[in-house]
Formats: structure tokens, sequence, C-alpha cells
């Protein structure tokens, strides 16, 4: 994972629009679907829809809202207009723009999470927050769950990806609840108990008799007891509607354009558009999954191949599987293990050089796989391993702000190692998109293309909406993005942009070029990958 943003200096800004500019831009968005009746709509200056994570209401009766990119809105009682508050760079506001979990104390404490970089409280109604994030935290506990904090009394539970923190004291002190794989996620806090199935948390609710949390490895109640806290599983487990709200007598969610009754299961785009290419069998798609399906194997969303998660950060050049601290690492075929130590920044990496090549335009590319941020390496330089063998343990090290593996494929008409991993080589010029390689989950398909300009070239970081991906929830996808000058095309496609795992049914995908929103349908099938190109 790239460095997070320098949030030493942050602050609150509260942002009132006129209620009829709200309303005239939502009409303006003709293409979007309706905004839910007896709200105004959420502020939305691109035109595609505010992309909400997250929704509740205080005690006084505001409703919350937290977005993807945008930071918080928030609608007081019989206001009419939201009020914005997000994160900026000089006072104290919230750490990070991508709001996953609200919740509120009985003392008027307001807690936010993000989708990777930790949490914050503010006493104040909003005003002035304090933060918890990479400089607090660590390594680790940047991931907080769908809907994630659970205030009940003096306790708050905050859900992550890499196990619980609990305070008593509004984050005075800290106890993390973790599992007794690999070493203990302390963080903040200054007591551990080993007590979870797995600190992959993706769900975490208060009950009569402690509080359930749902894990990788299944549903537990806890409780906090005079010697600590302790565990047991069980098979089920109660939760309230993810980011979803009752207003009135209308259950209202968000989703990627917006807030919307759950009866209203439309499209966010509902544009007539001329129909992509019909679905073809994938050319290339040689490779399993480095993670096992009974672990995460879900690529995570945020940060995919060739994105900037919106600008926020450095082009990337793999795809991430978040998953706990030792969690088995396997090979994605077979081959001849190349590299075998600490990569760039330090990162534990295993490089394996496939026996599989591809040839496109005159040039033979010999494929390599390369697996970064590990806490062990298993294969040893030199060894052939097989497809499925074990070849390292998730971690954290290098420059990693969670427990996950990088993964990255290269295409490189070169046997040089130094072009494919190197200690000091932070973009490496071979990488490709691993989702045109890999298999996609069962039941799913892949949608890759091309976004053009009017002279035929191609649009740097252009936006694609209208992909609808569910899971996983920790990580919400939002849009795809083309590629900047760090990421490479795959040799046989030259694409823009690719995504796989999409679930089957018809798309309407649109984009911007030069000024102008331009629309295409897309059928997705289980297996197959649906070609679109976008042009003037």
């Amino acid at each position: 994972m790239p460095p997070r943003k320098n949030n030493s200096a942050l602050i609150c800004v509260p942002l009132r629009l006129p209620f009829a500019v709200a309303v005239l831009a939502a009409l303006n968005s003709s293409t979007l679907s309706a905004q839910s009746p007896g709200l105004p709509p959420l502020p939305d200056s691109a035109g595609w829809g505010v992309h909400v994570l997250a929704v509740a209401r205080d005690p006084q009766g505001s409703i919350w809202v937290g977005t993807y990119g945008k930071g918080i809105y928030r609608l007081p009682l019989g206001a009419e207009t939201w009020q914005s508050i997000h994160h900026d760079t000089t006072s104290p506001s919230i750490s990070w723009d991508f709001v996953h979990a609200l919740a509120f104390g009985s003392r008027g404490e307001i807690w936010y999470g993000t989708v990777g970089n930790g949490w914050g409280l503010s006493t104040d109604g909003g005003s002035s927050w304090k933060n918890w994030t990479f400089k607090e935290l660590g390594p680790q506990w940047q991931y907080v769950a769908p809907s994630g904090i659970v205030v009940r009394g003096d306790t708050t539970v905050i859900a992550t990806a890499d196990g619980l923190q609990v305070t008593l004291d509004n984050g005075g002190k800290w106890t993390a609840l973790s599992d007794a794989v690999g070493p203990p996620a302390r963080g903040p806090a200054d007591t551990v108990f080993s007590i979870l199935a797995s600190e992959y948390v993706r769900r975490a609710a208060a009950d009569r008799r402690g509080w359930t949390v749902a894990t990788l490895r299944g549903n537990q109640r806890l409780r906090r007891e005079a010697t600590g806290w302790k565990g047991e599983k069980i098979a089920a487990a109660a939760f309230a509607p993810a980011n979803a709200l009752l207003i009135g007598r209308q259950l209202i969610r968000g989703t990627q354009c917006g807030l919307r009754p759950v009866a209203d299961t439309l499209p966010c785009l509902r544009q007539a558009a001329p129909a992509a290419d019909a679905p073809k069998t994938p050319l290339t798609i040689w490779f399993r999954r480095p993670i096992a399906p009974t672990d995460n194997s879900f690529i995570d969303q945020t940060y995919r191949y060739g994105s900037t998660m919106g600008g926020n950060f450095q082009q990337h050049q793999g795809v991430e599987f978040n998953n706990p601290d030792g969690t088995p690492v396997y090979a994605i075929a077979s081959g001849r293990v190349v590299y075998a130590g600490p990569a760039e920044q330090g990162a534990l990496t295993v490089t394996i050089r496939h026996d599989t090549t591809v040839s496109a335009r005159g040039k033979r590319y010999r494929l390599y796989s390369s697996y970064y941020h590990n806490s062990a390496l298993v294969a040893k330089l030199g060894k052939r391993v097989t497809r499925g063998s074990l070849i390292a343990r998730v971690g954290n090290t290098g420059r990693a702000t969670n427990d996950h593996l990088h993964l990255e494929i290269s295409a490189s008409t070169t046997d040089s190692i130094g072009a494919i991993v190197d200690s000091t080589q932070r973009f490496p010029p071979h990488t490709t998109n691993p989702e045109l390689w890999i298999e996609p989950l069962t039941g799913t398909g892949i949608i890759a293309g091309q976004v053009l300009d009017g002279a035929g070239s191609p649009i740097s970081q252009a936006r694609v909406y209208g992909i609808v991906k569910p899971e996983p929830a920790e990580t919400p996808f939002s849009f795809a993005e083309t590629y900047g000058d760090k990421a490479h095309p795959h040799p046989l496609y030259g694409e823009h942009f690719a995504v796989s795992d999409v679930p089957p049914g018809t798309y309407v995908l649109g984009t911007e070029i030069e000024g102008k929103k331009i629309f295409r349908t897309v059928m997705v099938e289980p297996g197959k990958l649906s070609w679109v190109v976008f042009k003037p």
C-alpha cells in the first residue's frame, strides 16, 4: 500500500448550498436514478452521483452520511441543505474522505471510521476531531469494517480487518482483541486478548449478552468479564442492515449514486447507450489465485491495478488481497523462484519466473509473478515450485498500512530479474494487470476496454462509472480508472482498464471525454471478457 497523505494539519469546513441549486444539480444529472424522496440531494458537482458508504442518525435527529472520497455530509433536523465535513490540511478535521462507519455516544461523541486510514472522534459536534491513523496505529488497523463502530454505554468497539480495538474512555486507553495467528496486533492498545477466530472482522454489533462479530472464520459472541475479554463461537449473529437507515416509514440505503429506498433496485445509470462487443472467452486466464477460497480471495476493490483511488495514491502496480498476517500464500502457476528476500522498502518478497510465455507483435514475453509484504518466506531461491505450492505467508513488511498480499504480474522481453523486482525500484517497468491473467471468481466475468480522446489517444486516469460489485464490502467498488504512465497494458489486449469478478448482467457504463459524458451498454457473462471502447 502507498504512504497515506499527511494528516498533521486538517480542518472541518461546513458547506452550505442553496436548496434550489442542489435540486438543479440533481435534475441536470438525468442519467442517474432518483434520490431518496423527502431528502435534499447530496451535493454532486461531477454529475455521477455521490457514493454513500454509511448512513446514521445522531441522538438529536441529524442524518449523517459517510461517502467514498467526499468525506461526511450532515443534515441537521429540519435543514434543507447538507453540511460538509471533509479532510483538509490546515487544522484538525477528519483524517480521510473515504468514510465507512458512523456511530454516536450518549455523551455527544461522534465516531467515524475509514477505508484505509483509521478512525476519529469528535466531542464538540463535529467542529474538531481527534484521529487515530498510521502514527497512532502502526501498519495495521487502518481498514474499518462497514458500519464497524458500535457504541454502548461507556464502551466503543472499532471493528477492522486486523481485529477489534475497544475503549472505555473515548480513546484514552485501548484494548485489542485479536487472533492467535502471527504476532499480536497491538496498535495503540496496552492489552491484547487473542480470542478471535480470525482478526479479519467483517461486522460487529451489540446484543443483550455482549458483542457479536462476524469474522473470516465464523461468528462469535464476546463478553467483558472481571478477568478480561472472553469469546465463544455461535452459529449465527444478528446484524442491522448495513449502510441503511429508517427515515419515516421508508428504509433508505446508501448506493453508488446517493441515498435511495431499499426497494429501488434499478441501476444508477439508466441512459440508453450503444452496445459494446459481445462477451468472449478470455485470452490468458491461466493462473490461479494466490489466496485460497477459504481465506479472503477477493481483490481489494479500492486500489486496483493502475488506479490511484481517485488521485489520492500513487499509481498501483499490482492488486491487493487483504488477509490476516500468517495467511498462506500460494504460487499462481509453476515455475522457478528467481527472487526471495527483501525488496522495495524491505518488503519480504518472492518472485517466480513461470514456464508459460506469450507472443505478441513479433515479441516473446516471459511471465513473472511477485508476492510482496509477506511476514515469512517459504519458497527458496532457485527452487522449482508447482501451481498451488505454499511460498509465503501474508504480512505487512515494507511500505504497507495493513496485513495484505500485493501481487504483481510482469510480462517482460528481458530475463533481467532487476527489471522485475528490485530493492530500489518503486515502479517496475513490465507489470501488467493481474485481473487479465488470474481466474475470475466462480460465476463472474471481466470488463476491459479503452478510453480515447478525439485524436484517438488514451486518456490517463479517466473514471469509468456504472460497474456494480457488492463484494467485498470491506473495500467498496466505486469506479474503474484508466492507467497512468506507470502502468502497462496486456500484450494482447492493449487495454486502458480491466476489472474482474463482475457479477453477470447488463450494465450501462459511463465516462467523461473532453467535457462530454459518453455511455456504453455492456453485457457480462460468467467466465467471459466483455470489451468496451469509449470515444467521442
